[in-house]
């Protein structure tokens, strides 16, 4: 019984080897993984991309423009764009008229079901808690339908424009802690990267914390007014998966982001 139980020990090690380096492979490859962001310096800073199942939380001087962001990123692959606080039709027109292409981009008209009725007209749903979580649960069906048609792809943006609409709604946190669940768990099970636009001073300290805790990069946009001109600039804190960068970019908005990489002489 000893040598039998001997002999098949001999006979899985090998195969226990296999496996393990086999995942080791796998390891290494998804760790290899970068996803463009379209902006070139900004991959370059990055160190090729943003690491495959990233949720980066993009967290904006409302001042800033940093919805550009937002527009040129969708230049990168295809990309659910979960429109809440303006009607698709003009988020578009305005991706359009910098310049880009939207051929790839499926808008997930979250405002619509929010302030419009059946028959065409606004409703005033702010503050209405039973509403408020309907939205969520709305929100929460289209990642999933996402996941389930997109599942294998992989190389997808999914885009919140913006999550400070679900930050502002009033329903108990635990609701929003739960879509944050569920908005990260499909970017890792899809291996894909979301966007998560938020305006800074805008709410509850300890829930934006929470959200800012979950994601896995934060891109801090500020706006800097002096006597003679006004400064926009991009810092990238946090950076899970790659050492983050102390490097302050300027920006400006042109044809898209337009990061100037000359150095300030003191």
């Amino acid at each position: 019984m000893a040598t039998e139980q001997a002999a098949k020990l001999v006979q899985l090690q090998p195969q226990a080897k296999v496996a393990a380096a086999a995942q080791k492979v796998a390891e290494k490859t998804l760790e290899r993984v970068n996803r463009t962001t379209a902006i070139p310096i900004l991959d370059r800073t990055l160190g090729g991309g943003l690491p495959a199942g990233a949720v980066v939380y993009i967290y904006a001087d409302a001042k800033s423009m940093a919805e550009v962001f937002l527009y040129q990123f969708t230049q990168a692959r295809k990309t659910y764009y979960f429109s809440n606080e303006r009607h698709p039709k003009y988020v578009l027109r305005d991706i359009q008229n910098y310049g880009f292409k939207a051929d790839s981009i499926a808008f997930v008209d979250i405002y619509s079901a929010y302030y419009i009725t059946a028959q065409g007209g606004m409703v005033d749903n702010v503050g209405n808690e039973f509403v408020d979580a309907k939205v969520i649960e709305f929100t929460e069906s289209n990642l999933r339908k996402i996941a389930s048609e997109t599942e294998g792809t992989m190389d997808i943006n999914i885009i919140f424009d913006s999550f400070s609409f679900y930050l502002n709604l009033n329903v108990n946190p635990g609701l929003i802690k739960r879509l944050m669940n569920v908005v990260y768990e499909t970017t890792k099970n899809l291996n894909c990267v979301s966007f998560l636009y938020g305006l800074k001073d805008t709410h509850e300290k300890n829930l934006e914390n929470e959200i800012l805790k979950s994601c896995d990069a934060i891109f801090d946009v500020e706006i800097e007014a002096s006597s003679d001109k006004i400064s926009s600039r991009i810092s990238i804190p946090k950076l899970r998966g790659k050492a983050p960068t102390s490097e302050m970019l300027k920006f400006r908005v042109g044809d898209g982001i337009q990061i100037d990489t000359t150095k300030d002489i003191a």
